[in-house]
């Protein structure tokens, strides 16, 4: 990273002093086209680290498709507890089911 010249840095500083609305942003074009744009790009969930029991040929299966099989896991479970939760939004009183309930 290249070093901040001295009157950028008495500008930075400046900067940050201020109240976001006291910064001048007129000259700054806004933007129309979010077609390129990453949503989570820099976002890292905490990761927890567990023990799990599964079942061997599910487990198998996922250790199949190759490297990666926790992020899979991960991936699947999230996808379920989105439907679930998209479901009991729909359903006022509406419960995920589940082998338990």
């Amino acid at each position: 990273m290249q070093k901040v010249k001295s009157a950028q840095a008495d500008e930075i500083r400046a900067l940050k002093r201020m109240k976001d609305r006291e910064i001048d942003t007129k000259d700054i074009p806004p933007v129309l086209d979010w077609s390129k744009a990453v949503v989570g790009k820099f976002y890292r969930p905490i990761k927890k680290p567990l023990t799990i029991r599964l079942d061997a040929d599910v487990l198998a299966w996922l250790k199949g498709q190759g490297k990666g099989y926790q992020t899979r896991i991960n991936a699947l479970l999230r996808s379920s507890m989105e439907r679930a939760s998209s479901a009991q939004r729909g359903q006022p009183g509406a419960r995920a089911r589940t082998k338990a309930s």
